[in-house]
């Protein structure tokens, strides 16, 4: 091999690298577990543990947040947690837009966009269609009825086009969802998880939100779904509120526990001195001992500001000042204050800064977000980044008051989105009429920016419906670390046995390989950022099975080299060249890939988790296999290398089968296995999972055995509508499944359904077991409600639509890639009708027996991404036979067209077996020890593989021989006629 030294410089800088990239995982996996002992299930305590070392050097000068933004993320299948999809209503955005228009036409082409609207297919573009259809060319989006008016000012006049207004309303939707996006991320960040994900979904108006860790589902999704408050209030002044502050630390004395007293080092009491003017001369330790409220909070200095806190420390402080017993030392119209924190500004130094907003009987601000009818960020008098806004014709009046009552008080106006306030400006220069002012504050250029689409937005009816959530108990995620490892170890070994006993010494390379290609892949995985899912695992267990695949293809060459006389050497170097291995290895790896890229792009949530560790693991498995191995090979060749095992010296040798003289049969058996699969499809059709046709779907655990007959029957008379309950796994675990619901949206709703499911279902349990023990999740959760999903009907007709696309689409990729790789249809051909005689199959044998497997074998997204697998793993075998065939019909070995191609499947068999056996030992450890979950997914792979290895070898290419004309057989034929010797 060429430049060895090269390659093992960087096969160890690469080494180095994964696992300086993996180092990262360790110590962040090290301080979580110190904050999980820590906080002894009390997810509050473990939050407030990691926030406290969040900017702590922990490793190679790295912050704890910096370590762990580098670990590989755990999905909240292995974490648990709360995974939810919201969708921004765009009806409601346009609807806005158009300043609520009762326009016939405007409002009949919502209507029709909600019901016509096609899978994938954005709601606005569904919009602009039916807009056509409704108007038929009479009405004008630029109408003053329409989007001509107030809320869209001069961004739209009534001389333009439909297609400009179309880019206008484009934009303002995207600002919109963009607003949305921001305002959920305040929320998230204030909600106290570990490491919340939330990411835009294209530009669907779908917001992806994931909060590992969190437990209370009700109250997330409260959070999550209701709309963004913007208000206005007046405010308390610190001097104000002195008396108050200072009764209620004195109430808190008799309460709380005196912290531990420092006596090396003083409290700082300058900024408490302001308020205990008669105990200024206390000792430091007497302060810091016997002050509870300002050793958590440090009084303001003047003004609007009341104290500040640490972040760490504000749900202490809000306990305090929400307790009943200290809201009634508030005097007056005191006792409805309202304590909300103002916006995080670094000059602060990691503290909040807390406000008491003037507030009243009926908790109502003076004036909110609804009056505001344009925003744009701009720059004051003293050139500091500002917000400018307008006002409507009431908002200005009220303004005007409101102001006015601030400049005659000398007085605070505070500036509140979502309960935190951005700024509380005081009023100088008398009452702001016209409504037009400034929001000044602790602002960069990017957030004024961001705050003027935020209050753009505010006025916008656009509501947030959850369309798909899962939520993932902690214990649940445990079990499946535990399964996923299990199967992964056990697999490895099965395959390194396998490796040693077929071919001896060289399998001790293609081992060492393997174990450096795991290096690689989890360092690679890492650095990139990605997140490690159940799926994820079974895709890196699937790899541990195909890294071998290469090194199959080689050893199974060089063992051919070496029959024919070659010496070690020289079988090293043609297994290893194009000709010999690496256009076989090559071409099945692109397909593969291929329909890895495919899955990639149109799955979504754990199927990614799936793809994206497949796609690596096929890189890092060809660079191993053909660099690594190579250079193992290359150091143990003068060291009485083999490439076989006494026991295995003889497998396979000389074997000579006449496939194409069988294929009649096989023609006759694959008739009928396609024809009952395709009778079976049309009659019972296939157990559509929620993916697909949308619903909720709960897996509920018992303290002992239920009869499912009993719990379908009670649910389906609570739900007034029909409920599937299944054994799941063990006898004490049901999967119930119902679409009660389903296409309505909000926090009620789901309340109401979580409540349907506990009173119905509490009288299974031995002991009383409550609401929240059976709703909610918490660390070692062993009874209730363990996971449960929800797709609305939307994101599944979404979800349906990018199926089809999925397959349809890597057949035809594959197809072409075949085509243009081969030069020849035949070959595409062969592949292709092969592929799909295995997934008619499949989907035959799972519409057959679905209703009488023990395990779960319904239509969801990990069916989708089995099912590719499938394809990708199906060409690999047809592609080595493929290119065997391709490589003696070039060459001169004696025989007519049909015994070349039989001499190739023949010579080729070795390699088919020992592939497709490394991956079938890796699905069946899997489907033993991988889990309930993905059963079903194993075994649709299970099956394909199978399928895939006989239609490799009597379907694809009897296909490619009964395509190749007459005349080019004879062609073939005259060019073998004479026999050769080999060398």
């Amino acid at each position: 091999m060429q430049n060895k030294g090269l390659i093992k410089f960087f096969a160890i800088i690469f080494a180095i690298a994964c696992i300086y990239q993996l180092s990262f995982t360790f110590v962040a996996g090290n301080i979580e577990d110190d904050a999980k002992e820590y906080a002894n299930g009390d997810t509050k305590k473990e939050v407030e543990y990691l926030n406290m070392m969040k900017d702590s050097t922990v490793y190679l000068g790295f912050t704890y947040d910096e370590v762990r933004d580098k670990q590989i993320n755990k999905g909240l299948d292995l974490e648990g947690g709360i995974n939810v999809t919201l969708e921004i209503s765009v009806k409601d955005i346009i609807k806005g837009l158009a300043n609520n228009s009762d326009n016939p036409v405007l409002n009949r082409a919502l209507d029709r966009a909600t019901t016509e609207k096609q899978g994938n297919q954005d709601y606005l573009e569904a919009f602009f269609i039916a807009f056509e259809n409704e108007s038929k060319g009479n009405v004008k989006l630029a109408s003053p009825e329409l989007f001509t008016n107030r809320i869209m000012g001069d961004d739209v006049n009534i001389n333009m086009t439909n297609e400009e207004v179309k880019a206008v309303i484009k934009r303002k939707v995207s600002e919109s969802i963009d607003s949305a996006f921001r305002v959920l991320s305040e929320r998230i960040d204030k909600f106290g998880v570990v490491q919340p994900n939330i990411q835009k979904l294209g530009e669907s108006g779908r917001i992806l939100v994931e909060l590992p860790g969190a437990k209370d589902i009700d109250r997330v999704q409260k959070l999550l779904q209701s709309t963004a408050q913007l208000e206005f209030w007046e405010t308390y002044k610190i001097t104000d509120l002195q008396n108050f502050l200072l009764a209620a630390n004195e109430t808190l004395k008799t309460t709380e526990k005196a912290a531990e007293v420092n006596t090396k080092e003083e409290a700082p009491v300058s900024a408490i001195d302001t308020l205990l003017t008669d105990k200024a001369n206390d000792s430091a330790a007497a302060v810091k001992g016997n002050n509870p409220l300002f050793e958590k909070l440090i009084p303001g200095q003047g003004g609007p500001v009341i104290g500040y806190a640490t972040a760490a420390d504000t749900a202490k402080v809000n306990s305090w000042l929400n307790r009943n017993d200290i809201r009634s030392l508030l005097q007056g119209d005191q006792r409805y204050a309202k304590f909300v924190w103002g916006k995080q500004d670094d000059r602060l130094e990691g503290r909040l800064e807390l406000y008491a907003l003037k507030g009243n009987r009926e908790n109502t601000p003076p004036l909110s977000g609804n009056v505001i009818t344009n925003a744009s960020d701009v720059f004051d008098q003293m050139g500091r980044p500002s917000v400018e806004m307008q006002m409507n014709g009431k908002g200005a009046r009220d303004w005007e008051a409101l102001t006015g009552k601030a400049f005659s008080d000398q007085g605070n106006i505070a500036i509140v989105l979502d309960d935190v306030v951005y700024s509380a400006p005081g009023v100088t220069d008398g009452a702001i009429s016209g409504g037009r002012s400034q929001i000044t504050g602790s602002f960069d250029i990017e957030e004024t920016k961001d705050l003027a689409n935020i209050l753009r937005a505010g006025k916008l009816p656009a509501s947030a419906d959850v369309v798909q959530s899962e939520v993932v108990g902690p214990s649940l995620g445990q079990e499946a670390i535990d399964s996923g490892i299990t199967s992964a170890l056990v697999g490895l070994l099965l395959i390194s046995l396998w490796m040693i006993i077929y071919y001896g010494k060289a399998g001790w390379y293609a081992n060492i390989a393997l174990v450096v290609n795991l290096l690689f892949l989890f360092g690679f995985l890492a650095s990139i950022g990605a997140v490690l899912t159940l799926p994820g695992i079974a895709g890196i267990v699937l790899t541990m099975g195909t890294a071998v695949d290469a090194n199959i293809i080689i050893y199974e060459r060089a063992k051919e080299e070496l029959r024919f006389g070659r010496t070690i050497d020289e079988a090293i170097k043609i297994a290893f060249s194009w000709k010999g291995a690496m256009s076989a290895i090559t071409d099945a790896n692109v397909t593969t890939f291929l329909t890895g890229l495919v899955l990639l792009v149109f799955g979504t949530g754990p199927v990614k988790g799936f793809a994206t560790t497949l796609l690596i693991g096929i890189i890092t498995s060809l660079f191993t296999a053909i660099f690594i191995t190579r250079m193992l090979l290359d150091m143990g060749k003068n060291t009485n290398l083999t490439f076989d095992t006494t026991l295995s010296k003889n497998w396979f040798r000389n074997f000579n089968f006449n496939f194409l003289g069988k294929k009649k049969i096989a023609y006759a058996i694959s008739g009928i296995l396609v024809a009952g699969s395709l009778i079976s499809l049309f009659t019972n059709g296939l157990d559509q999972g929620i993916d697909f046709v949308g619903g909720r779907t709960f897996q509920v655990r018992f303290d002992k055995p239920v009869s499912t007959d009993d719990v379908r029957n009670d649910l389906t008379a609570a739900f007034e509508s029909g409920v599937d309950a299944k054994v799941f796994g063990d006898d004490n675990q049901l999967r119930i499944t119902t679409k009660y619901k389903v296409d309505e949206s909000g926090v009620e709703v789901d309340k109401e359904v979580n409540t349907i499911m506990y009173d119905n279902l509490k009288k299974y349990y031995s002991n009383n077991i409550s609401y929240d023990d059976f709703v909610n999740t918490y660390e070692g959760k062993e009874l209730g409600i363990m996971q449960a999903v929800k797709v609305g009907p939307t994101i599944a007709d979404d979800i349906k639509t990018n199926s089809y696309w999925a397959v349809i689409g890597s057949l035809a990729i594959v197809f072409l890639y075949l085509m243009i790789s081969f030069r020849k249809w035949q070959y595409s051909l062969g592949a292709v009708a092969a592929v799909a005689h295995d997934v008619i199959i499949v989907l035959g044998i799972y519409s057959a027996f679905y209703t009488i497997a023990p395990f779960q074998m319904e239509m969801n997204q990990h069916f989708i991404a089995a099912i590719l697998t499938v394809i990708g793993y199906s060409l690999n075998d047809t592609v080595i036979v493929f290119d065997r065939i391709r490589e003696f019909v070039a060459g001169k070995m004696p025989g007519t067209y049909a015994e070349v191609v039989n001499k190739s499947i023949n010579t080729t068999i070795s390699r088919t077996i020992n592939t497709s056996l490394t991956v079938i030992f890796v699905l069946l450890i899997m489907f033993i020890f991988g889990g309930e979950s993905i059963r079903g997914f194993i075994f649709a792979m299970l099956i394909g593989i199978f399928v895939g290895t006989y239609s490799s070898l009597f379907i694809a290419t009897p296909i490619v021989v009964d395509t190749v004309s007459d005349k080019e057989k004879a062609k073939i034929e005259e060019q073998h006629a004479e026999p050769v010797t080999e060398a």
